[in-house]
């Protein structure tokens, strides 16, 4: 959809008297770092919850998310360790609940794009009957600068369960753009924005561009899910889990998700920025 400018500016104004109150969740995360800032930046009350934050905050203790909620306006809602892993439609169902509990208006759901079992958690937050705005993301640009597959970016290697699918890789910057978007202007309630880059790319076609933007050579490792769960053991992750993130990326890298979609044009007016440029911006610290 496109934002009637008016409006926009309208609502943003009401939220800058820093009378509104927004919950993030997993706000020291990759998304919610960077929605935190925006929200603050338009003089919000962010409650940037965490485990370690003021706001104590923590997905794996049911105890911290009323408390959290509390007074609380809108929420950015971006569940860890995934909206596909198990347990997750039922802690939306829980969260949902005392959300609407709490009085919270409006909540921004961060989904992934063709995950069957991130659906049916969808469904079970939109049943507490809250405003709620869905955000189903590609893969992002910065797993490749933040994060675990970003160490082995730095040894030259991006060992991946890919083969040769291509991918719409999102710019989280424009994603956290999107999500600040809807948790402070109307007219999104209901909708579901899927959010890609601009173009496909490889894996190959990735280590390539960092490869050009670093001035070192990144190579791309394609691996089987067997040998990527085997991979994540290795650091330290426990098998179940190894396993069941070595399926999910095999099934989101299967080619169903080979297609780029409008949203972030649709909400913010503007082309998503592509990987040459969030590559450029990136590995220009090292220069």
């Amino acid at each position: 959809m496109t934002t009637n400018t008016n409006q926009t500016d309208s609502i943003h104004n009401n939220d800058t008297t820093g009378t509104r109150t927004v919950l993030v969740t997993a706000a020291t995360g990759k998304t919610g770092r960077r929605v935190a800032t925006r929200l603050a930046a338009q003089g919000l009350t962010v409650r940037a919850g965490s485990r370690t934050g003021t706001t104590h905050f923590d997905w794996a203790d049911l105890d911290t998310w009323e408390p959290a909620l509390r007074g609380a306006d809108a929420a950015y809602v971006n569940y860890y360790p995934d909206l596909a892993a198990p347990g997750a439609e039922e802690a939306m169902r829980v969260f949902g609940e005392l959300a609407a509990a709490g009085g919270v208006r409006r909540l921004t759901l961060l989904s992934g794009r063709g995950e069957p079992e991130a659906v049916r958690a969808e469904e079970a937050l939109r049943s507490s009957g809250v405003e709620l705005t869905v955000v189903r993301a590609a893969f992002f640009a910065q797993n490749f600068d933040e994060g675990a597959i970003a160490e082995g970016v730095a040894e030259g290697v991006i060992a991946f369960p890919a083969g040769g699918t291509a991918e719409p890789f999102v710019d989280a910057d424009d994603l956290a753009d999107v999500i600040v978007e809807t948790l402070t202007a109307d007219g999104h309630a209901g909708l579901v924005h899927e959010l890609t880059g601009p173009r496909l790319l490889t894996f190959a076609e990735v280590a390539a561009e960092i490869s050009r933007a670093s001035g070192r050579e990144v190579a791309y490792v394609p691996m089987s899910e067997a040998e990527y769960a085997g991979l994540l053991q290795q650091f330290g992750l426990p098998e179940p889990d190894a396993q069941w993130l070595s399926a999910l990326f095999a099934t989101l890298l299967d080619g169903h998700n080979a297609s780029v979609t409008d949203g972030v044009k649709r909400v913010l007016g503007r082309e998503p920025r592509d990987f040459t440029e969030f590559a450029a911006r990136a590995w220009a610290r090292e220069a």
